[in-house]
């Protein structure tokens, strides 16, 4: 079953400052499963690594998905009309953190893994009580 990462995770394992940094590596490092990015949480990524970490950071970063250590999911129909819903639902969520839930819903995904834990923490999925989030 595949491993949906979110916006945090890609940016520590990319940062070796950054206080989530060992725990996702470490996480990683003893998963099997697919490593599975939602399309729109590439921009948000790439921002935050080319802003923060700068422009040979961001290239190794789009490397990583060149190289298929990273396998991009794009959304459907379905997906943005769950987006829609869930920021109705949840105000203090953005497009990327509802794009992740919805296409974890759609996948019947239990587990995400982020740094979010306050907005993760109190999402109630469709299809299970709530996620497994890791690191």
């Amino acid at each position: 079953m595949p491993l949906l990462l979110d916006t945090g995770v890609i940016y520590a394992l990319a940062d070796r400052d950054d206080a989530w940094h060992e725990r996702c590596v470490a996480y990683l490092k003893h998963t099997r499963e697919l490593l599975l990015v939602p399309i729109t949480v590439i921009p948000e990524a790439a921002y935050f690594i080319h802003e923060r970490l700068g422009a040979a950071a961001e290239r190794r970063f789009v490397r990583s998905i060149a190289d298929r250590e990273l396998t991009v999911e794009s959304l459907r129909d379905a997906d943005w009309q769950r987006i829609g819903e869930l920021l109705d639902d949840y105000e203090r969520i953005d497009v990327v953190d509802a794009s992740v839930v919805a296409m974890a819903e759609r996948l019947k995904l239990d587990t995400i893994a982020t740094t979010d834990r306050r907005d993760f923490g109190t999402i109630r999925p469709k299809h299970r009580p709530a996620f497994r989030l890791v690191p």
